[in-house]
């Protein structure tokens, strides 16, 4: 036992004598002279020969810590913002990999032996954590190297030796001139700001269209840069309220990201807005290519898919996939002359001659497949109500890691939300070259005509449905003793349909019904039809009168007594008179109706008084609310309007989980839930987003 004793005390004071002699220490342990300050948890030096260091004074003038949910860039944007999806789910604190030199272990062994406590004090120093101002620790831990180890806090010695504890403020590291720099953080580390430059393509990993946010889109126009450039960090505070969590996500790479961009040092060249006109210009070929990704799932796995070729006919097939091929086509001739460009010139000239010649002359299928959507949305719901075989083998094909866990109807309308948002894009660009007179106007020119193709795909859409709609009618309207009127007409379409209750009223006020307890109205944009439903496919007209001899009024249950009830609002509860001025016999005539809801006398009473054509001059905008659509919506009724994502809605009227609006690209208006949108707060971009309605339908004749 003596003699093993006696051989760790020999060990013990070699390893001592040659650590002194190899870091240059005195007797004590201590440092020599005009070495670099090390942290003091390494230091072996003497309790009782060591100073009480008094602790730093508070700095007053320490920034508090602000979130980014109440940062100036999210008060100027609303108190309802947009943040991506991967900011908004948790993360996991990365351990540090300890990697440190044999030296550096074998001397904290040899102090954690003088000192035991010394052997519970944590091994890293400040540059392996973030430390808030009030001295609790973050995340963004990182490797460590020889000098991270060796530098760090200085522990004070109390007098009753506690453990060393993390200081809020960094200390001052004496390091001499020649030293080599601390090694940078890790090349793929996540960082604010101006992000590091990719390897790579930016067909690299492309994602899906339906989870992409261009920021073309952007309701104030500009990118996460200019907001932040925009800022003005001496304005008020205003305490923020929710934010909206999109599963959309802005495009993976940005035009200052690209590794060529990076290396030829071209940004230290340009002005900050020629830069945001480069991304923009970028913009629309990364989308267009995540556009063509999206369509390839579409082709590859739905419309090739022979077990679901297998559960509808020919006919069925077609009306679903129309011709999709053509659309593909004519993107890939599209991205390619963008990607051509781009080779060309890092520095792109100009891309608004290529937008122009394609909207012209190449993107007519489009036109094509938008004027048969309502036939292949009718189809697809028909298969998948009616057809075990049909939804087992979407199912099977959706299930597929390639789709992403979306649905097929994602994909079908893919070319319709692509043609929409072209003018949007289109018209940043043209926002970022109005100091180049010759940019700005073919990049006018530009918009005129990709702003006419998305007329005719509307236009297209709407008159192959109306025409539908009106043939369906005329067959199952029966007139009898009623006199007829054509019903298929150029200038005519169906506004709303629907079975309504009528209210028996006594005798003396109106005209008793009891041969007609429901009526089912046609209404269309000239003429109001009332008829008894007789069966699905059959309607006897009742009667019918002009829109310009129609008034209709709202009622309170309390405000009509009726004979042998006591409980009006609970027997009636959702009342409205509709009077015809001039019906089919030239008198008038009242009926009292009853809707099931508040949102549905509400939609019955909008299509009744055309409100769309009040509101239309109604003479600020800007005062009305604004909602941004969240996920895409698809109309059900008449009176519905389709909605894609993104797309920013002038709400008119809100009633009971319903709302109301214009759609501000094109002014289409129409009904949708409420839960598909969310509200817009920010005035600046409210104000915006009505001066680019005005602006596009000035300049596109929209």
């Amino acid at each position: 036992m003596s003699h093993r004793y006696s051989d760790s005390c020999l060990d013990e004071k070699l390893l001592e004598y040659r650590f002194h002699a190899e870091l240059r220490l005195d007797a004590n342990g201590n440092p020599a002279p005009g070495l670099p300050m090390v942290r003091s948890t390494l230091q072996v030096q003497d309790r009782a020969s060591q100073p009480e260091t008094p602790a730093p004074p508070g700095d007053p003038d320490v920034q508090p810590i602000i979130l980014s949910t109440q940062s100036p860039a999210a008060l100027k944007m609303g108190t309802q913002q947009l943040i991506p999806r991967n900011l908004a789910l948790y993360s996991r604190t990365k351990v540090p990999a300890r990697h440190q030199s044999f030296a550096v272990a074998m001397l904290s062994k040899e102090a954690s032996r003088r000192d035991p406590q010394l052997l519970q004090s944590p091994t890293f120093s400040l540059d392996d954590m973030d430390v808030d101002s009030g001295g609790t620790l973050r995340r963004n831990l990182r490797n460590q190297s020889y000098r991270a180890a060796m530098k760090g806090l200085e522990t004070t010695a109390g007098s009753e030796r506690a453990p060393s504890q993390l200081s809020p403020r960094l200390q001052v590291l004496a390091e001499e001139p020649s030293q080599p720099r601390t090694r940078c953080p890790p090349k793929h580390k996540r960082t604010l700001g101006r992000r590091r430059a990719h390897k790579g393509s930016f067909k690299d990993d492309p994602r899906l269209y339906q989870e992409i946010r261009e920021r073309g889109l952007n309701t104030s126009h500009e990118s996460d840069d200019d907001v932040l450039e925009d800022l003005n960090p001496e304005s008020p505070r205003r305490v923020d309220a929710t934010i909206v969590v999109k599963s959309y996500r802005p495009a993976q790479v940005t035009w200052s990201q690209l590794p060529e961009v990076v290396e030829l040092g071209i940004l230290d060249t340009l002005s900050a807005e020629e830069r945001k006109r480069q991304e923009a210009i970028f913009e629309i070929l990364t989308s267009e290519y995540s556009y063509q990704h999206s369509l390839g799932i579409l082709v590859s796995e739905f419309l090739q898919s022979s077990e679901l070729r297998a559960t509808m006919t020919q006919t069925e097939h077609h009306h679903l996939f129309s011709n999709i091929l053509d659309v593909q086509g004519a993107s890939q001739r599209f991205f390619e002359d963008l990607e051509r460009r781009h080779k060309e010139q890092l520095c792109v000239e100009d891309i608004s001659d290529i937008l122009e010649e394609h909207a012209e002359h190449h993107f007519h299928p489009y036109v094509v497949y938008c004027s048969n959507e309502v036939y292949q949305q009718r189809t697809l719901q028909r298969l998948t109500s009616s057809n075990a075989a049909f939804r087992e083998a979407l199912r099977e094909i959706e299930r597929q890691p390639v789709c992403g866990g979306l649905p097929m109807i994602s994909f079908l309308i893919l070319p319709m939300q692509r043609v929409t948002r072209l003018p949007l894009l289109m018209d940043t660009l043209c926002l970022k070259t109005q100091n180049h007179s010759d940019r700005y106007k073919a990049a006018s020119r530009a918009l005129k005509a990709i702003s006419k193709l998305v007329k005719q795909c509307n236009e297209g859409a709407h008159t192959m449905e109306r025409t539908e709609q009106l043939y369906t009618v005329h067959q199952q309207l029966v007139f009898g003793k009623i006199k007829s009127i054509p019903i298929i007409s150029a200038s005519r379409w169906l506004l709303k349909r629907g079975e309504l209750s009528l209210v028996e009223e006594d005798p003396g006020l109106f005209r008793k019904l009891a041969s007609r307890p429901t009526s089912y109205l046609f209404l269309f944009n000239d003429v109001l039809l009332v008829t008894k439903k007789k069966s699905e496919d059959s309607y006897a007209v009742q009667d019918y009168a002009q829109m310009e001899h129609i008034q209709v009024q709202k009622v309170d249950p309390s405000e009509l007594p009726l004979s042998g009830s006591s409980n009006r609002t609970s027997s009636v509860p959702y009342p409205f008179l509709v009077t015809m001025l001039n019906n089919s016999e030239g008198r008038q005539e009242q009926l009292m109706l009853c809707a099931d809801s508040a949102s549905d006398r509400a939609r019955w009473i909008t299509a009744l008084q055309h409100k769309e054509r009040e509101w239309q001059g109604h003479t600020n905008k800007g005062d009305l609310q604004q909602v941004e659509v969240t996920k895409a919506y698809l109309a059900k009724q008449a009176d519905e309007v389709s909605l894609q994502q993104a797309d920013v809605v002038l709400v008119l009227q809100q009633v009971d989980g319903w709302l109301y609006g214009e759609r501000l690209r094109d002014g289409e208006m129409g009904w949708f839930p409420e839960d598909f949108a969310s509200s817009i707060t920010s005035r600046v971009a409210v104000e915006d987003n009505v001066r680019r309605m005005e602006r596009l339908r000035v300049e596109t004749d929209v």
